[in-house]
């Protein structure tokens, strides 16, 4: 069947199939970069949304323990071992008293 191609039109085709490549390709490239921050913009809310949990569990568990809300942050990282990414997050601990539930909010840096 190949008997009637010439090399004139395996040229044309290589050039296509080139074309092809140089359309496709950046396209794909695109596609990858929109994938990939998808994924880590999912991953961050994840975290905060961990963050908050471990947060509230300790809150709840020091006052269950000790029969007062923690007064800082500080003090929850050192009795209750919380450790997170302060290079991500940074959290606005502010307490009411020692009988009120403390207000809590995180945030994310560079956001």
């Amino acid at each position: 069947m190949h008997r009637f191609t010439t090399k004139e039109t395996k040229h044309t085709d290589q050039k296509r199939r080139l074309k092809l490549w140089y359309i496709f390709l950046p396209l794909l490239i695109v596609a990858f970069y929109f994938m990939a921050s998808s994924v880590n913009e999912s991953t961050i809310e994840r975290q905060k949304d961990s963050l908050q949990n471990a947060i509230n569990k300790d809150i709840i568990h020091c006052y269950a323990v000790e029969g007062f809300y923690p007064p800082s942050l500080t003090y929850i990282k050192e009795h209750y071992g919380l450790t997170y990414n302060e290079e991500l997050f940074t959290i606005d601990y502010q307490p009411i008293a020692s009988n009120l539930r403390p207000d809590v909010t995180i945030l994310e840096i560079g956001k």
